[in-house]
């Protein structure tokens, strides 16, 4: 019985090759990073008045957020891509359990201040470029890792 159900579990199983993940990883990224962005650009926009101040507070703070924060999560979830045993890994293990449970605490926390008026349009706007752009950077280095990724492997470096 045992064995039945482990065999159908990995012919259900979407296996994808590793570079694949990479790719997959970005797609996921840019998607959180351009909603964030799209979103914060948005509420910018409801107030142009204020534009350039709130850029000018939102681009650093992102770039600050990716240099001592994202940049070190990146390179963790490549390093543990590239380390998988498995030549076709699940196309969803690009992300590690914790990471999906953050993922999911992240959002619901954005949607409910978005939602609940306890922080102003005003100032969130604020915060979701702040975190766009850190998201959006991310992506772009698991794009060029996935592009990368033969040269990587062949060299035996996972960082670029």
């Amino acid at each position: 019985m045992y064995f039945k159900l482990n065999s159908i579990i990995k012919k259900l199983k979407p296996s994808v090759p590793k570079r694949y993940l990479m790719l997959i990883a970005g797609c996921v990224w840019s998607f959180a990073g351009g909603m964030l962005l799209g979103k914060g650009i948005n509420m910018l926009l409801a107030y142009p008045n204020e534009i350039w101040w709130k850029l000018l507070t939102a681009i650093p703070l992102g770039v600050v957020f990716y240099i001592f924060m994202f940049s070190k999560i990146f390179k963790k979830h490549s390093e543990r891509i590239f380390a998988i045993k498995h030549d076709k890994p699940c196309a969803f293990s690009f992300f590690n359990w914790n990471s999906y449970i953050l993922m999911v605490l992240m959002m619901s926390l954005g949607i409910f201040l978005r939602t609940s008026g306890l922080i102003s349009i005003r100032y969130l706007s604020i915060l979701y470029v702040t975190m766009g752009i850190p998201l959006a950077t991310s992506a772009i280095m698991f794009f060029v890792y996935g592009i990368k990724y033969f040269d990587l492997t062949k060299t035996g470096k996972s960082n670029i």
